[in-house]
């Protein structure tokens, strides 16, 4: 396990972050990159993008330090820029959704601009202003553009008016049951908020997709997730985070029924253990304990339809949880 060494210099990294560039190698490239691609501004290109997406992912960390992952839906525009340093965002107060406890005036957010039918991402942090409950503003803290790698390809299409709620109330498991198991199991594609706190006082928020072949998240008779971590861009933003303060949201969307499977909890960075080795084209594993888990039936007013390549060929390189037994088993005979 690294651990982290806090830096007089002024970095775009936190500790976090740039323990594990460390750990791989590349903290001296890294910061160099980093004061290039992380703005404190929307670029044209990103401003003009959230216009068009008919949801948004978002990481928020309520009363008690816990962070949650959600997805919120609404007519495209209800995003939209009016100054390089500021996003309005048109979305309700939403109670049954834990992620709503963080979203008040003052709060930090992280947010995800996804295309899933194109595979455009565009990453954000920044801090809520809010002065009602039908909208809310959000000061840009950093903004940067991601890769295309591991996204699985949808069509999305609206089933119901996104302002008409779901007809079923949420129901708060006490442990993973077997729905929410076979959930799990199947996905390729969640989504995870992470959160630090920053050396100068301010809270970083953040939410990054994560994306495999389905069965890629493994679920422990305990309860416990194992999730590989494939080759990405080294930030490190969700891993850096879960090294600097072990907290962690999940969010589940069945893209065919609009259910939500939140989750909260405790998360730890591996970096060396038999699995790693065997599971093809992992660099590194995360785990995921988790604390609360609601299920939302029908949260969201969007259905997704995939394509008939809907897979992303950067998965081809990489392997199962199956393939990664049969290897851990043959090499203990």
């Amino acid at each position: 396990m690294s651990t982290i060494t806090p830096t007089e210099e002024a970095s775009p990294w936190h500790a976090g972050e740039q323990a594990l560039q460390r750990q791989a190698g590349v903290s001296e490239r890294m910061e160099e990159v980093g004061r290039r691609v992380l703005r404190d501004h929307l670029i044209d290109q990103h401003r003009a993008f959230y216009p068009q997406l008919p949801f948004i992912v978002l990481a928020t960390v309520d009363g008690k330090g816990d962070a949650w992952a959600t997805l919120r839906a609404n007519e495209p525009g209800f995003l939209q820029s009016p100054d390089p340093f500021t996003l309005n965002v048109r979305l309700s107060r939403q109670a049954e959704d834990p992620a709503d406890a963080g979203m008040d005036d003052g709060d930090a957010i992280g947010m995800l601009g996804i295309e899933l039918h194109t595979r455009r991402r565009n990453r954000l942090n920044g801090t809520i202003r809010r002065a009602g409950p039908a909208s809310f503003e959000v000061d840009v803290g950093q903004s940067y553009g991601n890769c295309p790698k591991y996204i699985q390809l949808r069509d999305f299409s609206f089933v119901r008016d996104p302002s008409a709620g779901p007809a079923a109330e949420p129901a708060v498991l006490p442990a993973l049951d077997s729905e929410a198991r076979r959930t799990i199991g199947a996905a390729d594609t969640f989504f995870v908020a992470t959160y630090a706190e920053l050396e100068n006082g301010q809270r970083q928020a953040d939410v990054s997709h994560r994306g495999g072949k389905p069965g890629f998240v493994r679920v422990g008779a305990d309860g416990v997730l194992t999730v590989p971590d494939f080759a990405g861009n080294l930030f490190f933003n969700t891993l850096g985070n879960i090294l600097a303060n072990g907290k962690a949201g999940l969010v589940f969307a069945d893209f065919e029924t609009g259910d939500l499977l939140q989750l909260t909890g405790d998360a730890e960075v591996v970096l060396d253990a038999p699995e790693l080795d065997a599971f093809e084209g992992a660099e590194r594993l995360w785990r995921f304990a988790p604390r609360r888990i609601i299920r939302r039936p029908d949260a969201l007013p969007l259905r997704w339809a995939s394509h008939a390549e809907s897979q992303s060929p950067s998965l081809r390189m990489t392997g199962s949880w199956d393939e990664a037994e049969r290897r851990l088993s043959g090499s203990m005979a």
